[in-house]
């Protein structure tokens, strides 16, 4: 989970504030540049910015598609630093796979994205505990709120095949929202992939982790190195959960990359293991998305 031991281990780390911040990151070409090369090449797409109705307001978001055809749709639940640039270039690289691709702003509630900027970076600690306190505001019920709207959304957009199964993927605070919007509605959420994901298996009675059974997806959690030595039993819960299940799963610490490693603008990204973990989500689509 990001929090403020978080940035202590990237400082401890050497690495220093700023390094691929939004300063650095903020034009698309930057962002193109950061990049593996294979990340921008791919089929043409329609790009939208769209507002999303739900029972709580209006949410921004960012939608992206092959030009041609339908395809599967995916729901994109970004970190704690929000839809920004860099996701939406994510967006753009998994719409290339073959994907209709929503990137929500969870913080719409208080504030349109970006969340973070030029003048409001995430270095800035005033920044970091107001997102910090939205965080505590995006309960279980809250998530499922938007969800629910996201989802309908996805499935009324001509750019989806409403005949195959939705994809979601969640970074840092949305790995759980992940586990949520599967247990939401099993019927049409077959996968779910958290990369380092804050409190996605706890001892709680309401961890996130014990609504696996409930659902009918197949999941993916890249967790961490960092994280993982901070709350080492979380693989084994998550392994338990997923145990039993006859869907695509997998739970792998991912050594040497840190909390953050797969956003391009981030401190800790980390080329190699942001590859993988992608790699990783295409092979969980592809088996469950079909």
């Amino acid at each position: 989970m990001c929090t403020h031991d978080t940035e202590a281990d990237l400082d401890r780390a050497g690495l220093p504030v700023g390094r691929r911040g939004f300063t650095a990151l903020a034009g698309a070409g930057a962002l193109m540049a950061a990049l593996p090369a294979r990340a921008i090449e791919g089929r043409a797409l329609v790009r939208r910015d769209v507002t999303i109705t739900t029972a709580d307001g209006t949410c921004d978001a960012y939608f992206v598609a092959p030009a041609e055809g339908k395809h599967p749709g995916v729901v994109v639940w970004p970190d704690i630093r929000g839809l920004r640039p860099a996701f939406r270039q994510m967006a753009d690289r998994l719409a290339g796979e073959g994907y209709a691709v929503l990137t929500v702003n969870p913080f719409y509630r208080w504030q349109k994205s970006p969340v973070v900027d030029a003048a409001n970076d995430w270095s800035n600690p005033e920044v970091r505990e107001k997102l910090f306190g939205y965080l505590k505001q995006l309960t279980r019920p809250v998530v499922e709120t938007d969800a629910k709207a996201h989802l309908a959304f996805l499935d009324a957009q001509k750019e989806v095949d409403s005949k195959r199964r939705i994809g979601t993927t969640g970074y840092c605070m949305g790995g759980a929202m992940t586990i949520y919007t599967a247990a939401l509605n099993p019927n049409r959420v077959g996968a779910a992939a958290s990369f380092h994901g804050g409190g996605v298996a706890t001892h709680k009675p309401d961890s996130p982790h014990l609504l696996i059974d409930d659902t009918n997806a197949g999941y993916l959690f890249a967790i961490a190195d960092n994280d993982d030595k901070e709350t080492p039993n979380e693989k084994v819960l998550l392994a338990e959960a997923l145990k039993p299940s006859p869907h695509w799963h997998e739970v792998e610490v991912y050594a040497g990359a840190m909390h953050g490693w797969c956003p391009p603008d981030g401190r800790a990204y980390n080329e190699a293991a942001a590859e993988k973990a992608w790699g990783r989500m295409l092979e969980l689509f592809k088996a469950e998305l079909a």
